[in-house]
């Protein structure tokens, strides 16, 4: 597993995507959302990363997380909160 790196998730910019958030001890999870992320940039302090939704909602991930990735999907594992955030192109038919 590696560090967040900007460039990494600059693939899922203008596409629709599935993101959850789930946490380690697999309590009550929230369902798995689908949105275009518009941009992704780090935030003022550069401790996280934001995916962008329109010009006010975001997802804040912190660069601290462990990454796995491939083509089509790209997780965030954060061992301090124990939550992992994924991030899933979605097949248009």
């Amino acid at each position: 597993m590696e560090l967040i790196k900007l460039e990494d998730v600059k693939q899922f910019v203008g596409i629709p995507v599935e993101i959850s958030i789930h946490d380690e001890e697999g309590g009550d999870q929230s369902p798995a959302v689908k949105k275009t992320v518009k941009e992704v940039q780090l935030c003022p302090d550069r401790t996280h990363i934001r995916f962008y939704f329109d010009d006010y909602y975001f997802l804040a991930v912190p660069l601290a997380s462990n990454v796995s990735q491939s083509e089509e999907h790209w997780s965030a594992s954060n061992p301090e909160s124990g939550l992992t955030y994924t991030v899933k192109k979605v097949q248009v038919l």
